[in-house]
């Protein structure tokens, strides 16, 4: 009896520690610290070097947003990349910063229209615009400005901005001051038909005036973007012509402005300039006049600046400077700019050189002609 209780008593104690989910013992001897109880499974994450962590921060300060809008009761919202809100609604925006400036629609500029205000106060920018319309539709920013001195520049780690739609079911395009707009397609880079909408779950089509047709766009070469309108990426000649957009939205579809397209095929680069008198020979008394002529992009603008003989005597002269758009067939189109100078009752003084300097973004170009007296 006393050999049976002894073994029960052995059996209990060797399952006793499963049954308490406690590990069971070894048959060694204890190491000092063994019955310290140790995490099982547990992953412990590396921790991330200094510059891995300064590069976060520096990652977190680029795109820190200081734009807000201001909400009922006092409220604020961080805004995302787009807002839409109803034709007619008010908003108020706000900006962190004690030197913040603002881009908005430039057509409020333009028309100096009072329903916009804009002020600076001590710790924030304000933008207010009160009884909005589809017109005001486009992207609203703002920056801080790092100035020392006369000089400011840009804060990059310190912007915002939102593009809103200022939704109108009457109105699905964003209204424009024109009918008709002349889109120049540049072989060297993408030209946009700027046929924006109010609503961007707008359903948006391009057509061809003529042949009437609708133009496909696949994604890749003609693209929609509800911020810009169609891009097409690489213009080519075969998409000159007269086009149209259509939208859709719960309703009858609307139909936008006409947009001109015109290719152009002029390298770029300083004017090509040309200078011309009526004649290399004047009399006294006569009177003679200096044409300067530069063929350039439809899109580009050419300044010009003259230097002539009776200049230092204070000569007076008579100076036109006019360009208008020419086709050069097969739907090529180029800007000619031409800047006239005229000199009334030659006289000695007047005779000599003719200088005339024609400059675009791209540079400047001199071109000379000489006059003399008989």
């Amino acid at each position: 009896m006393r050999l049976w209780v002894l073994l029960s008593l052995l059996l209990l104690q060797e399952t006793l520690p499963h049954v308490t989910g406690q590990p069971a013992k070894s048959k060694h001897s204890k190491e000092p610290g063994e019955n310290r109880i140790k995490p099982i499974n547990k992953r412990v994450k590396p921790k991330a070097s200094k510059m891995k962590e300064r590069e976060s921060v520096d990652s977190s300060l680029k795109s820190q947003s200081i734009l807000t809008q201001v909400m009922d009761k006092g409220h604020f919202q961080k805004l995302a990349p787009t807002l839409s809100l109803s034709a007619g609604q008010s908003i108020e925006l706000r900006c962190k910063g004690s030197n913040v400036t603002w881009k908005y629609p430039s057509y409020l500029d333009t028309f100096k229209d009072s329903r916009l205000s804009i002020k600076q106060l001590d710790r924030y920018g304000q933008l207010i615009l009160t009884n909005s319309t589809a017109a005001d539709t486009g992207e609203y920013s703002c920056w801080l400005q790092l100035c020392s001195g006369n000089k400011c520049r840009k804060d990059e780690t310190k912007t915002g901005s939102t593009y809103i739609f200022f939704t109108d079911k009457e109105e699905l395009f964003v209204p424009t001051p024109s009918y008709f707009e002349i889109v120049y397609l540049n072989p060297d880079k993408p030209a946009v038909i700027p046929c924006r909408v109010t609503t961007p779950s707008a359903k948006v089509t391009l057509h061809r005036e003529f042949p009437a047709e609708e133009i496909e766009t696949d994604g890749t070469d003609i693209v929609y973007d509800v911020k810009k309108g169609f891009v097409y990426q690489h213009p080519t000649s075969d998409h000159k012509g007269i086009v149209y957009c259509k939208a859709e939205s719960q309703g009858a579809p609307q139909i936008s402005i006409k947009y001109h397209l015109l290719y152009v095929e002029v390298p770029k680069g300083p004017p090509s300039t040309t200078i011309s008198a009526s004649s290399s020979r004047a009399d006294v008394s006569d009177s003679i006049h200096v044409i300067c002529t530069v063929l350039g992009e439809p899109d580009v603008d050419v300044n010009f600046r003259w230097q002539y003989p009776g200049q230092e005597s204070e000569r007076p002269v008579i100076i036109q400077n006019f360009w208008r758009l020419i086709n050069r067939g097969i739907g090529h189109t180029t800007r000619i700019s031409k800047s006239i100078l005229l000199v009334e009752g030659f006289e000695a003084r007047d005779a000599g050189n003719y200088i005339c300097i024609a400059q675009n973004l791209q540079g400047e170009t001199t071109v000379a002609t000489k006059v003399e007296l008989n």
